[in-house]
C-alpha cells in the first residue's frame, strides 16, 4: 500500500494510507452502478408519462442533472465521499490531509472527462500507477488524493512486544498511561525510527518525562524505548 506524509501544524509528520487502485475501482462500480439505476428509473417514469416526445427530451435533461453532477455533489455534500466510496471506506482529502473545498472537488469532477469518459478510465489508471500518492489527473490538479480509512492493523501496529527473560522495569510510573495513550507514542516512536526523524524521538522524550516527573541520563531514544518495555512489563503481568 501507497502511503503519503502529512505535516501537522504540531509539526508532527504522519503517514496516510492511499487507497488501492482496486477498492477505487469498486467504489466507481458502485456508483456506475448506482447512477444507472437513477437513468434507468427516469427512462421508465418519462415513457410512461403521455407527453410529447420533445417535452420527454427536455424532462428528461433537466432529471438526469443529479447523475450528471453526482460526484459533485456527494463528495461535496458527504465530506469527500459517494456512496461507493462510503462502502469501500475510501475518502478524497488534500494532501496535506485537510478537507478540500467546493474549488478542489469542482477540479476532481470537470477532469473526469479526460480521467474516465474519454479514456474509459485508462488514463485515471495509468496515472494513479505512475505518479503514486493515489492520484489521478483531476487529483493532480486538484491538490487531492483518496485514502483509505480501514485500520489495517499488524503485529508492528500493536503494544505488543517480546520482553526478554528476566526483564526488570525502570519506571514503574509508566502505568499512568492508557493503552490509547502508549500506542500512540508507540507508532510515533517506530515511525521516527523508520525514517530517522530524531525531532520527533525528543519531543516523545519531553512529553514523557514531563508527564512521568523523571529525569534520566539515557539519551532520548533509549527512554522512549524502555518506556514502551516497561508498559509491556507491567501490563502484560497485571
Amino acid at each position: 500500500m501507497e502511503q503519503f506524509q502529512i505535516e501537522t501544524a504540531q509539526n508532527i509528520t504522519i503517514s496516510q494510507n492511499t487507497s488501492h487502485l482496486g477498492e477505487r475501482m469498486l467504489a466507481y462500480i458502485i456508483d456506475s452502478f448506482i447512477i444507472l439505476c437513477y437513468s434507468i428509473l427516469i427512462i421508465v417514469l418519462l415513457v410512461s408519462m403521455d407527453i410529447d416526445i420533445d417535452d420527454q427530451w427536455a424532462f428528461y435533461l433537466i432529471l438526469s442533472l443529479p447523475a450528471f453532477f453526482y460526484y459533485l455533489l456527494l463528495e461535496t455534500l458527504m465530506d469527500g465521499k459517494t456512496i461507493g466510496k462510503g462502502a469501500m471506506n475510501l475518502r478524497v482529502v488534500k494532501l496535506d490531509g485537510s478537507k478540500p473545498n467546493f474549488g478542489n472537488y469542482f477540479v476532481r469532477w470537470a477532469l473526469r472527462i479526460i480521467d474516465v469518459s474519454l479514456t474509459s478510465g485508462g488514463a485515471a489508471v495509468l496515472t494513479i500507477l505512475i505518479r503514486g500518492k493515489g492520484q489521478r489527473i483531476g487529483d493532480i490538479a486538484a491538490g487531492t488524493t483518496v485514502i483509505s480509512e480501514k485500520k489495517r492493523v499488524s503485529l508492528n501496529d500493536t503494544l505488543l512486544r517480546e520482553l526478554p527473560d528476566g526483564y526488570q522495569p525502570t519506571f514503574p510510573q509508566v502505568t499512568v498511561f492508557k493503552d490509547s495513550e502508549m500506542r500512540t507514542i508507540k507508532e510515533l516512536y517506530d515511525q521516527a525510527k523508520r525514517e530517522g526523524n530524531h525531532n520527533i524521538i525528543v519531543s516523545l522524550d519531553a512529553r514523557i518525562k514531563k508527564v512521568l516527573g523523571v529525569q534520566t541520563a539515557l539519551k532520548p531514544i533509549e527512554f522512549v524505548d524502555v518506556i514502551i518495555n516497561d508498559y509491556n512489563y507491567y501490563t502484560q503481568n497485571m
